[in-house]
């Protein structure tokens, strides 16, 4: 299984996937075989990322038409019907669906994907979230836990979380 974040760090509220899974990541322990990545801003070589998993998870920024901070969970279905409508026009968003699409013919498409989609309000220049985006954050964790419950995949809240490592904002920046 595999949960990971997509997106650009340094263009504001695009780097929510990155973010969140660092917050996961320092917040929780997973069963053996969870894999926790930052696919950063992936071309179609996500294809080959996602087929090497039978469950993906992943977290992205969205603009979907909802108000910003809104949290929508799509399934792949949906990924795969929407494609390019459902995603802002940036570096990686055609990366899914394609990929999705390129994995099928290869016969190694996950088999249950979950994009937990986040609407951004602002992707200029620059690292940080806005203030809607950060605090859709709780909920799009919750999301993707209660997907875990679903398929029965253990995890434990860390009895003292580190820190995330959310290098880009670090103060020496």
């Amino acid at each position: 299984m595999l949960i990971a974040g997509m997106g650009n760090v340094f263009s504001g509220d695009d780097g929510v996937g990155p973010y969140t899974v660092r917050l996961l990541e320092s917040h929780y322990d997973f069963a053996e075989g969870v894999e926790l990545a930052d696919l950063g801003t992936p071309g179609l070589d996500l294809a080959s990322d996602l087929a090497a998993f039978d469950v993906v998870i992943l977290f992205d920024s969205v603009n979907d038409g909802r108000p910003a901070g809104s949290v929508t969970p799509y399934r792949k279905e949906e990924v795969l019907r929407n494609g390019v409508d459902l995603m802002r026009m940036d570096t990686h968003s055609l990366a899914l669906p394609e990929s999705l699409f390129i994995a099928g013919l290869a016969g190694q498409v996950p088999e249950d994907l979950l994009l937990i989609g986040i609407t951004g309000e602002r992707f200029d220049a620059g690292p940080g979230l806005s203030e809607s985006v950060r605090n859709a954050i709780n909920q799009a964790i919750l999301i993707a836990l209660a997907e875990l419950d679903r398929l029965r995949v253990p995890y434990a809240e860390k009895v003292s979380p580190a820190p995330p490592q959310i290098w880009w904002e670090s103060p020496s920046q």
